[in-house]
């Protein structure tokens, strides 16, 4: 799986410290992965939501943050819509948000 816009995890986890190792543990799985569908996606996360518009919300350290993700399953891209905190996430439209760097 290619992943866009990686520079914004970065920049969280440079405001966010606490997030960087479950982050970069995310993105090493994620650059490894070959998902098609979401049954994919939800065998190893087991926790990941799906939320409409190919985009999946998976909680990263232990639901301390959150990460959305829009997938292109045909040809094996994900990119990343938002990265934020818990209660950053609550206070946007999961849906339709964008990059929040």
């Amino acid at each position: 799986m290619k992943i866009v816009a990686v520079a914004a995890l970065r920049d969280f986890w440079m405001r966010h410290p606490p997030a960087e190792q479950p982050l970069k543990a995310w993105y090493d799985e994620a650059k490894k992965a070959d998902w098609k569908t979401p049954q994919d996606i939800k065998r190893h996360y087991g926790t990941a939501s799906f939320i409409g518009g190919n985009r999946v919300v998976f909680n990263i350290k232990g639901n301390d943050y959150r990460l959305i993700v829009a997938i292109a399953y045909r040809v094996g891209v994900g990119y990343i819509k938002f990265i934020g905190t818990h209660a950053e996430y609550d206070r946007v439209d999961a849906l339709t948000v964008e990059i929040n760097a």
